[in-house]
């Protein structure tokens, strides 16, 4: 990885899980979640920020939280896509680095 890669990436874990924050609740402790395609991770900056437990597997009962593992068509119906998510993030992200 990069260190570009990695800035990112702590970036991203700096903002937390992304659906925690666009439910209004910035900041969620996340694991990182690389996206897939064809088998493979599409890159070290195509990444989300999944709470977890949570949003990104094992969510406690009650919680109402749908996982990203194994619930892949339910978090995306209940959430968006993850490449609508990935866009979502890395627009904060730059825009949270342009005020710095």
């Amino acid at each position: 990885m990069t260190k570009d890669e990695a800035k990112y990436q702590a970036d991203v874990r700096e903002l937390g899980c992304i659906i925690c924050y666009l439910q209004g609740h910035p900041g969620t402790p996340c694991a990182i979640h690389h996206l897939i395609a064809g088998g493979r991770r599409i890159g070290e900056k195509s990444v989300l920020g999944l709470c977890d437990p949570g949003h990104h597997q094992n969510p406690q009962k009650g919680s109402g939280k749908i996982a990203r593992h194994p619930t892949k068509a339910q978090f995306e119906k209940a959430y968006g896509t993850e490449g609508d998510l990935l866009r979502i993030t890395q627009s904060i992200v730059e825009r949270l680095n342009e005020t710095v």
